[in-house]
């Protein structure tokens, strides 16, 4: 049976110094190991070269292509953008800053299919993880707010606001309709598969930080975002929770039966 096709999705604003060489070598590891897949770029109203040197690469890469996002601009709004348009079995969240290793990619993908699992989830905060020039302001706060989410959420996950993660085509079907503009967006997706009952695995992943550009996250402009995410998924573990994993069982149980 062929292996199910991956999607990439790409938001990318004004990164003209790095998404050339982030699509290059995403394009090249995933050849090399054989998965099929599609690097699709959400273009954030980028006023840069960004979109010129995309229709460039999109002439010699074909699994490239690339979108530009027509409606309000944001992280949250232009990964929806994408979401809409994939056409892969399994999507992955990626950022254009080189910031996250296409090598770690291909485990998140493969650890998917080994374990039957409908996403995985990457942390940067394991013994083998390895995290390059992390801001030291970000990463206190980074500690602060996942350790929050893990108390009121009682998870043992780590790293929910972790943009890079997979899921399965039929999760983000589930998770919608999503509410999220911004980077609260790297939350809601995680929480609401957890809250819903959707299986997950962890894997380590690398971090570097970016070599080229400018980071679009504002710490002050985002505290109360994620705030209103995580309260919005509290109130629906909650009120909601219990039908979520009673129909995600049932699934499961019709699906069984099936086979």
């Amino acid at each position: 049976m062929e292996n199910p096709k991956l999607s990439i999705v790409i938001p990318a604003h004004n990164e003209e110094g790095c998404i050339e060489s982030t699509i290059t070598s995403l394009n090249k590891v995933l050849t090399e190991e054989k998965i099929g897949h599609e690097i699709l770029v959400v273009n954030d109203h980028s006023k840069d070269a960004t979109e010129d040197l995309l229709k460039t690469l999109s002439h010699d890469i074909p699994e490239l292509k690339y979108v530009n996002n027509l409606g309000p601009n944001g992280f949250g709004n232009a990964v929806r953008y994408g979401l809409e348009r994939f056409s892969g079995d399994i999507v992955a969240v990626f950022m254009a800053d080189e910031s996250d290793n296409p090598r770690d990619l291909v485990a998140f993908y493969r650890c998917m299919l080994a374990e039957n699992v409908a996403c995985v989830f990457g942390t940067r905060f394991s013994s083998k993880s390895v995290i390059t020039d992390y801001p030291k302001l970000k990463l206190i706060i980074n500690r602060m707010a996942n350790t929050s989410i893990q108390v009121l959420f009682q998870l043992p996950y780590n790293d929910v606001t972790n943009a890079f993660k997979i899921y399965r085509k039929s999760t983000i079907d589930g998770l919608k309709p999503f509410l999220s503009p911004h980077f609260n967006l790297t939350v809601e997706l995680p929480l609401k598969a957890i809250i819903r009952g959707y299986s997950y695995s962890v894997v380590p992943n690398s971090w570097t930080n970016r070599k080229a550009g400018e980071s679009k996250l504002r710490i002050k402009e985002m505290g109360s975002r994620y705030l209103f995410i995580v309260l919005y998924c509290l109130i629906e573990k909650w009120l909601t929770g219990i039908d979520y994993k009673k129909e995600t069982h049932e699934y499961s149980r019709l699906r069984q039966q099936e086979n």
